[in-house]
């Protein structure tokens, strides 16, 4: 009996003191979009990355041509002839399917730029994020903008507005 109320008395006392705790809230999306180097950055990096589908599109447009004309022509070719083509499409969309990786997956050009560009600005916000919770007494702080899982906070917790300024100190 006396081990259940001490587990229910450390219960109460550990939820009261996670309740205790001052949290704020911030919408990043908002910070970000605040600072003309983001959007600067953001707008080059949809540039970049319109300028690269196109070359990717000429890729496969290329592969895409060589298998049209391989069917058109078929019947002309050899079963040597035939092989040899089909060799030769399967070789260009690999090659297309590589250049498109090098381009668009994880270490691929645009991911090393939007690093070069972007983190040094994510930087910059998560410090201004901190050095306002640190000066006020905050011990959390939840970002709105990418966190589906709040579902409610009080717009008093919203303190996006001051680490704007604090950025732009």
């Amino acid at each position: 009996m006396k081990r259940v109320v001490l587990t229910a008395v450390l219960a109460m006392a550990a939820v009261a003191g996670a309740f205790a705790q001052n949290y704020m809230v911030v919408n990043s999306e908002k910070v970000f979009k605040s600072i003309d180097a983001y959007n600067e950055a953001i707008t080059e990096l949809d540039r970049l990355a319109e300028s690269y589908q196109k070359q990717v599109d000429a890729k496969f447009a290329e592969v895409e041509r060589l298998y049209n004309n391989y069917v058109a022509r078929k019947s002309t070719y050899s079963v040597t002839g035939q092989q040899e083509m089909e060799n030769t499409i399967l070789s260009r969309e690999e090659e297309a399917t590589k250049f498109q990786e090098s381009l668009f997956g994880t270490d691929g050009t645009l991911m090393k730029e939007r690093v070069k560009l972007i983190q040094p600005i994510q930087e910059r916000v998560f410090a201004a994020i901190e050095k306002y919770a640190s000066a006020n007494g905050f011990d959390l702080v939840l970002d709105v903008a990418s966190n589906p899982n709040v579902l409610y906070y009080s717009a008093a917790a919203d303190r996006t507005e001051a680490v704007i300024g604090v950025l732009n100190e």
